[in-house]
C-alpha cells in the first residue's frame, strides 16, 4: 500500500474537495453558487455514515441532512483536514483515516474519521464514498 498510489491520490483529493464543498454550501454568502449535485454524485448507493453521536445515517438521510444545513452559517464555518493516511487498499477500494477540525460560529472541535472509498469514473475525483465513521478527538467548545 502506497501513500502515492493513484487511488490514494484520488481519495485524498476527494476528502479535501468535499469538505471545501461543505464550507461553501453551509455559508450563506456562497451557498447559492454551490452545485448540490456534487454532493449527490459523491455517495455510493449503499453509503452509511456514523457521526460522533453514534447514529447511523443512510445515503438519503445523509444527503437530506446536508441539504437542510444549507446557508446555516455567516462566514463563521471552516474545516481543516490533516493527517490523511491509507489503512487498507485494493485495486478499486481504499480506507483512509484523517483528522477533521471544524470551527462553527466560534466553537472548535476535532474528529478522527475513517472512510471507505471505491473507484467510480462517474464520481467527483473518481471515487465514491461508501462508508464514513467519525469519533470525537475534541468535542465542540461550549
Amino acid at each position: 500500500m502506497s501513500q502515492l498510489s493513484p487511488l490514494f491520490q484520488k481519495a485524498s483529493a476527494e476528502v479535501v474537495d468535499f469538505h471545501r464543498f461543505f464550507e461553501g454550501w453551509y455559508d450563506a454568502a456562497t451557498a447559492d453558487g454551490i452545485d448540490f449535485g456534487r454532493c449527490e454524485r459523491t455517495f455510493g448507493q449503499a453509503f452509511r455514515m456514523i457521526p460522533p453521536t453514534g447514529r447511523i445515517f443512510d445515503r438519503n438521510e445523509t444527503i437530506e441532512l446536508i441539504r437542510a444545513n444549507r446557508a446555516s452559517f455567516r462566514g463563521d464555518f471552516t474545516i481543516e483536514i490533516s493527517d490523511i493516511r491509507a489503512s487498507f487498499e485494493t485495486d478499486d477500494a481504499i480506507v483512509l483515516t484523517y483528522v477533521e477540525a471544524q470551527s462553527r460560529a466560534g466553537k472548535y472541535s476535532r474528529r478522527q474519521a475513517s472512510a471507505l472509498f471505491t473507484a467510480s469514473s462517474s464520481a467527483p475525483n473518481g471515487v465514491e464514498w461508501q462508508h464514513l465513521h467519525e469519533t470525537w478527538l475534541q468535542m465542540p467548545d461550549n
